[in-house]
């Protein structure tokens, strides 16, 4: 969501932000439709405020004698209550329009994201660890993983294409993955651990910006709820509707939830394997700022980020997304992207935003900072700590043995009771 006032102070600047994007220049209709709507909305408070003097004027007149003036407000003030009513529709057409013409506008990127069409012009900022060495032709997950509990065929009867069956310890390190990532984010990094619903309402899809963009991409229920895509839709909705206090800052909470996508935009990729799936699970970390602190808690969640894919001792390296690849309620990603040596190259487990102020003001949460009487806008900030599903293919590549068993990393083995070693099915 983008501040009215900020388009009417500088229109130039804001088609200018977004033409970053690639969009058409769009303030002259926006403008036009505030426009519009001030001025029915003035018409309206105009006309409700006549009402209600002639209303008070009426008992005047009759109380002292002056019939034929008490008959004429009368008949004004029936005039008015009659053409009140298609102003207000009017009014409230009027705002609806403007409303969705600034939600469906994606944010405003920080100045120093790089211009670029797409990914391939996203920009390397460094990388850690090396891929690892084989004595043997590494193989795809997708190719080791059946023998192991991964089962494609069961998922697939039962649910359809991109839904799979895990069994035995395959399905324990799926778990045993999810737990650690909370585990190390609510112990060494000050997270608060939440368990929040999986369906919302749609207003809260508008709130986190998934709506209206990406609604193909969501499923929905037969009574109008949506199944969440991401936790960052339950954990930032938790923060609406609100006024914190500047003390209150920086407020961090972390979920490991199920999440489920369509998937409508990316027909025909990865298709294979358990890259992408309508459902997968992923622990999502979720910070709220201050303004003037959020570059810093940026820089802290990508941190966090990579000190798990560290702890696992994955090669991996981090991009600066470029203006045409960023995601439309951020202004700010960085994209912590895995080696798979199976496949050759390297894919995203984790992505790290500062959406800035662009959720906060379609929720309408806020903090009152101090020794002010006037309320303003947090940072809202994302990152994938980490993608559950992502993380146990890499493992699966990375520690994958000539036999087509899969070593477990070690900081793992106390989640797998005693377990260290994925081994085929005989």
């Amino acid at each position: 969501m983008h501040d009215i006032r900020l388009i009417r102070d500088d229109p130039a600047a804001f088609d200018a932000a977004l033409a970053r994007r690639g969009l058409e220049p769009v303030s002259t209709e926006i403008l036009t439709l505030d426009e519009q709507r001030r001025a029915i909305t003035t018409k309206l408070q105009e006309a409700q405020n006549r009402r209600n003097e002639a209303s008070k004027a009426i008992g005047q007149a009759m109380s002292q004698g002056d019939t034929a003036k008490a008959e004429a407000l009368k008949a004004e003030v029936a005039e008015l209550k009659q053409s009140m009513p298609a102003m207000e529709e009017q009014d409230r057409d009027l705002a609806q329009r403007l409303k969705m013409a600034l939600l469906v506008l994606p944010n405003v990127l920080a100045d120093d994201v790089p211009d670029g069409a797409g990914e391939e012009d996203n920009v390397y900022l460094r990388e850690w660890g090396e891929k690892p060495s084989f004595d043997f032709d590494p193989q795809e997950h997708a190719d080791i993983a059946p023998a192991l509990g991964m089962d494609f065929e069961t998922g697939a009867k039962i649910s359809g294409a991109r839904f799979t069956f895990l069994r035995g310890d395959i399905a324990r390190l799926h778990r045993a993955l999810g737990q650690y990532m909370l585990d190390t984010n609510t112990q060494e990094h000050g997270y608060t651990e939440c368990n929040p619903p999986l369906l919302i309402r749609e207003e809260s899809g508008y709130g986190t910006g998934q709506l209206p963009k990406f609604a193909e991409d969501l499923f929905r229920t037969t009574d109008g709820h949506l199944l969440i895509s991401t936790s960052e839709m339950t954990l930032g909705n938790s923060f609406r509707e609100q006024i914190f206090e500047e003390a209150d800052f920086p407020m961090r909470i972390t979920a490991l939830t199920p999440c489920f996508r369509a998937e409508a935009g990316a027909a025909g990729r990865d298709t294979r394997g358990f890259i992408r799936q309508h459902q997968f699970e992923k622990v999502e970390l979720i910070t709220a700022a201050l303004p003037e602190e959020a570059a810093a808690e940026h820089e802290r969640v990508t941190s966090i980020a990579e000190g798990l894919l560290q702890s696992l001792g994955l090669h991996y390296r981090v991009m600066a997304l470029c203006s045409g690849d960023m995601g439309a309620t951020m202004m700010k990603t960085y994209d912590l992207e895995v080696w798979l040596p199976g496949q050759g190259a390297y894919r995203e487990i984790s992505s790290c935003s500062d959406g800035g102020t662009y959720q906060p003001r379609r929720m309408n949460a806020r903090y009152r900072p101090e020794d002010s009487k006037k309320t303003e806008y947090f940072h809202l900030l994302n990152g994938s700590g980490l993608a559950v599903g992502r993380t146990l293919v890499a493992i699966m590549e990375n520690y994958q043995q000539a036999d087509g068993s899969v070593l477990i990393p070690d900081v793992l083995h106390p989640y797998m009771g005693g377990v260290t070693k994925l081994e085929p099915a005989a």
